[in-house]
């Protein structure tokens, strides 16, 4: 479907008055007739695909049916993490040289220092499998699946404060307000499962001592798609989903009694009205209504062997963990999810790196490294799309104080490290390259546009091909400016 075409079937009240007439009558009957169908459909036990993708998508073959989003808020560093510079140690507690720096701009938590001494990483590095992919002691578990990633070493971003750079790299664009990548695939290409929503997000616990930032819905949000494609946070205590339950004394056939009587009611306002998201709240109250069986199933762990629950690590039956909501990322994209994104807290460190840092690692690289092996030995990691990354570097100068022990460092969105694993993505790779302070790029930048652009073609969506028209543009996921696929790290 054309997304401007249905923008103006999605007749809203305003642009109804704006051209009365027995055009846009019949165009209205017709689409309250067919939206009367599709609902009558939806409400059936044995109903078509709940979330259908829009005519014509994929744009072609994907190799990835699903993605797996890993997200460490608040930054990793890449030089205590994959991005080895060895020669640093030379330069340490020594100042930053301009030419490397170049007048580049700093934040205001470390300009006003009267110094800013190379801090090179106190952790060592190791090339690790076949590749010889570059990896810290930090992350021995993911040292284990080197051979199964790309590593992309030239990430670069246009923010350079937490806020503005998450909402970057998850919407493609630093003003709120836009769809979230997840939003987008669930728009786009819809979801294989009836009973669970297209696009899910966990928000896991983290270290106590961490340096958080707040996470804000606009990572996961529609924008101006419809509210239908906002992600479903699924929380790690209590309720997995608030008010998915029947209140006590309701049964599920008066339920389902209720949700047919609103359902009416709900198209009744839609034919006075035309509003969209009038159909979008049938469609929620459904997919709640199928919710009540589909999230008890699916968080119950009993069925899962020994083996499988050692592979993410000792808290993989602890709800609300990073490792608990790895093997529910592995159970929803099984059962037919098509986004599922884990946004892990805690990786601001400013001070304090070389402890905190450990700690966030300890809470994510076993679990992270096991829901690689876990994909594939179900041979689904062929077909499941997995980036690991943050929203942008760390500096390789030190942000206060320096010994050889103790380090902190501030933000630093020229140059940083992501990876990508299975869905058509080359294994055993590493991509880009940095200069000898990881400061600049000096081959193969990727500009993180460029990276969602390549994240839409292994789903099979040319992203210069998929718009949604709002306040008179045709709005994209990666912007209005040329994006490229990297062809180089596809498979």
């Amino acid at each position: 479907m054309n997304p401007a075409i249905d923008f103006h079937e999605q007749l809203t009240r305003r642009r109804f008055f704006e051209g009365a007439g027995l055009k846009v009558g019949g165009i209205a009957l017709a689409s309250l007739m067919g939206k009367q169908a599709g609902a009558a459909k939806l409400a059936s036990a044995d109903s078509e695909q709940v979330h259908p993708p829009l005519p014509g998508f994929p744009h072609f073959a994907p190799k990835a049916k699903r993605l797996i989003y890993l997200h460490m808020n608040g930054a990793p560093s890449q030089l205590d993490l994959f991005d080895y510079k060895p020669g640093l140690q030379k330069y340490f507690d020594k100042e930053l040289p301009e030419s490397v720096r170049n007048g580049q701009r700093i934040t205001t938590m470390t300009s006003g220092q009267s110094r800013l001494p190379v801090a090179p990483s106190r952790f060592p590095f190791e090339q690790c499998g076949e590749s010889g992919i570059w990896m810290s002691d930090l992350v021995p578990h993911m040292k284990g699946i080197a051979d199964d990633i790309t590593m992309i070493k030239s990430v670069h971003t246009d923010a350079i404060n937490h806020d503005p750079a998450c909402t970057f790299v998850m919407t493609g664009s630093e003003v709120p307000g836009k769809p979230s990548l997840g939003s987008w695939l669930s728009y786009g290409l819809g979801s294989e499962s009836n009973d669970l929503p297209a696009f899910v997000v966990f928000t896991p616990s983290f270290p106590k001592e961490s340096q958080a930032q707040a996470l804000f819905t606009r990572m996961w949000s529609s924008g101006f798609l419809p509210t239908k494609y906002d992600g479903v946070a699924l929380r790690g205590t209590g309720d997995p989903v608030l008010y998915v339950k029947n209140p006590p004394g309701v049964n599920p056939g008066d339920r389902r009694t209720m949700l047919d009587a609103l359902s009416k009611l709900n198209e009744k306002n839609f034919s006075r009205y035309g509003d969209p998201e009038t159909q979008a709240r049938i469609s929620q109250y459904e997919m709640a209504f199928r919710m009540q069986s589909s999230v008890p199933e699916l968080t119950d762990l009993s069925g899962e062997s020994k083996s499988t629950l050692e592979l993410y690590g000792p808290d993989v039956e602890k709800s609300g963990t990073f490792a608990h909501s790895a093997i529910m990322a592995r159970r929803l994209a099984e059962r037919g999810t098509r986004v599922i994104q884990i946004l892990h807290r805690g990786w601001d460190q400013h001070n304090r790196l070389p402890k905190l840092i450990a700690g966030q690692c300890r809470d994510v690289d076993q679990a992270t490294a096991g829901l690689i092996q876990d994909l594939k030995l179900r041979g689904m990691l062929e077909d499941t799309l997995v980036v690991f990354g943050g929203e942008f570097g760390r500096t390789v100068y030190s942000q206060g104080a320096l010994t050889k022990e103790n380090y902190g460092r501030d933000h630093h969105p020229r140059n940083f490290c992501m990876w990508m694993a299975g869905g058509g993505v080359k294994a055993g790779t590493t991509y880009g390259e940095t200069d000898g302070f990881s400061y600049n790029v000096t081959e193969n930048p990727v500009h993180l546009n460029d990276l969602n652009a390549t994240i839409l073609h292994c789903m099979g969506i040319d992203d210069r091909k998929f718009s949604y028209p709002f306040q008179g543009l045709e709005q994209k996921l990666t912007g209005v400016e040329t994006t490229r696929v990297i062809e180089d790290i596809l498979g």
